[in-house]
């Protein structure tokens, strides 16, 4: 892992996650926390720089949809605890299952926008283990 790789992911764990933790504590009322497998971002640059966007970002949309009313949010304040987030190399590497509090997403983050779920689709995922 080169130094570049090395500063993207300190400034994941210091600064962007703890943001967006924090976020979804507003969005749910409850707090979730994320658990990156750091290893498998260690030499993709590329992967580390989409992360945010195509992960927390969506995810919290997806929160921000079920939590429109007290029983959404409710919900999601009970029934979620962690996002465990892992890179994978190819789209037909990619899943999402949520059970047990915990919504886990293999993401093929270099492929950017090809290598995502959509809101809709992480909507789908939580709202079938809630």
């Amino acid at each position: 892992m080169g130094l570049q790789e090395r500063q993207m992911i300190r400034d994941l764990k210091e600064k962007t996650l703890p943001e967006r933790e924090q976020e979804i504590t507003e969005i749910c009322g409850g707090a979730a926390r994320y658990e990156v497998d750091w290893d498998s971002l260690a030499d993709d640059a590329e992967a580390i720089r989409f992360l945010d966007n195509l992960s927390c970002h969506r995810l919290n949309m997806a929160l921000r949809t079920i939590a429109l009313d007290p029983m959404g949010k409710e919900a999601l304040r009970d029934g979620l605890q962690a996002i465990k987030l892992r890179n994978v190399k190819t789209k037909e590497e990619m899943k999402m299952d949520f059970r047990g509090g915990v919504l886990e997403m293999h993401c093929a983050y270099a492929l950017r926008t090809d290598g995502m779920f959509n809101d809709m689709e992480i909507y789908k995922t939580l709202m079938g283990g809630l």
